[in-house]
């Protein structure tokens, strides 16, 4: 499969009118008018519907298994976004001017870089893929829509519409801030997960629908399920409920952004990963499981991976080196059922896909798993 550009002007004639309007007055966002991504990895909340991969290629080519080498420390404070947090944009895919979701001690946000690794770590990261390489599942554009799950920042102002779900019973009954053009994972017409994320930036709240399509021209909306998320505290699911993601985790904190691994050069949170089998169990922060494994060497959802401390990061452009330095610092939560060590992140025609390419020379074998705490099992 050919390797697939965009251009400013082509993304002008795609994106929705209101982002198109953002865009042309000089919007300061990451994005402006994004409308969706290639199709989603999971059809649906199912336990055994595994995809296909989609995405970027494979480059058969990539040379052996990173080389580990001497220790290279965490960021020190001092290295950190302190200071220089900017205004938040409006938009798709704006930015969030350096601000971060959920307070600092959230999970999302900590940095584990010294916690003790799992005793099972070996089994885990063998079960998903010791040779396997990374697999960035974001960037410009694949067959033909924007590559990502894409999200728009709206004001506190911004219309709320009611939605109702096939899975209402682990849903927040809404309504929720859905813009008429709002960016879907997949595009408009697009058959996969279908994704719809609105973080509301005046009131710093998340809203995150799965399986979404509009009714009545965008008066109201349909769902597979729906997770509303106070960004300002650490509340998470009812235990066993899903969200807009398999392991009811929000989706939009773990996602790699453009404002935050190019503009800001440095992202300050875990990511979020897929994997092809999991258990049919969970551990904290995920509240939910989508699977009827139940060997103890298949991961659990909400399972935090860790890139090595030793792995050098110098060979590799800028914005990759932000990204890895993350996965060393916060980590990686498995987050949904999918392909094997495919990150999540956000659409951006600025993206350079042969640069974000270079994640894939990581593989499984360069992780270890970070130390669990209790298991909840089915």
């Amino acid at each position: 499969m050919e390797e697939k550009s965009v251009s400013v002007e082509m993304m002008l004639q795609t994106m929705p009118a209101t982002g198109r309007r953002m865009f042309l007055r000089g919007a300061s966002a990451s994005t402006a008018g994004l409308v969706a991504l290639a199709a989603g990895l999971r059809p649906a909340h199912g336990e055994e519907e595994l995809p296909s991969e989609v995405g970027l290629p494979v480059d058969t080519s990539i040379e052996s298994p990173l080389e580990i080498q001497a220790e290279t420390p965490p960021p020190t404070p001092e290295t950190a976004l302190e200071g220089t947090i900017g205004l938040v944009s409006y938009g798709p895919g704006a930015s969030l001017g350096g601000r971060r979701p959920f307070p600092d001690d959230n999970p999302w946000n900590q940095d584990i870089s010294r916690e003790p690794v799992d005793p099972s770590s070996d089994a885990l990261i063998a079960s998903i893929g010791l040779d396997r390489g990374l697999h960035p599942d974001f960037g410009t554009v694949w067959n033909g829509a924007p590559n990502g799950i894409p999200y728009v920042v709206v004001p506190g102002s911004q219309a709320k519409v009611p939605v109702r779900f096939e899975y209402a019973s682990e849903s927040d009954p809404g309504p929720y801030p859905v813009p008429v053009d709002a960016p879907i994972e997949g595009g408009s017409n697009g058959e996969g997960d279908r994704h719809i994320l609105m973080v509301d930036a005046d009131n710093w709240m998340l809203h995150e629908l799965f399986a979404a399509y509009p009714e009545n021209g965008g008066a109201r909306w349909r769902a597979g399920s729906g997770a509303i998320f106070n960004l300002n505290s650490n509340e998470t699911r009812t235990a066993g409920w899903t969200s807009a993601d398999a392991a009811g985790l929000p989706i939009f904190p773990g996602l790699v952004r453009y404002d935050e691994a190019v503009e800001q050069g440095v992202i300050r949170h875990a990511l979020r990963f897929t994997a092809r089998c999991t258990r049919r169990a969970y551990v904290p922060p995920a509240r939910h499981y989508a699977s009827r494994i139940t060997d103890a060497t298949v991961p659990p959802m909400g399972m935090r991976v860790r890139l090595k401390a030793g792995v050098d990061l110098s060979g590799f452009p800028k914005p990759v080196q932000a990204i890895l330095q993350a996965m060393k610092t916060y980590g990686m939560f498995l987050a949904d059922n999918g392909s094997d060590w495919y990150v999540s992140g956000a659409p951006d025609p600025r993206w350079s896909d042969s640069e974000l390419a270079a994640v894939r020379r990581v593989r499984g074998r360069d992780f270890e798993v970070v130390k669990m705490g209790p298991l909840t099992t089915g």
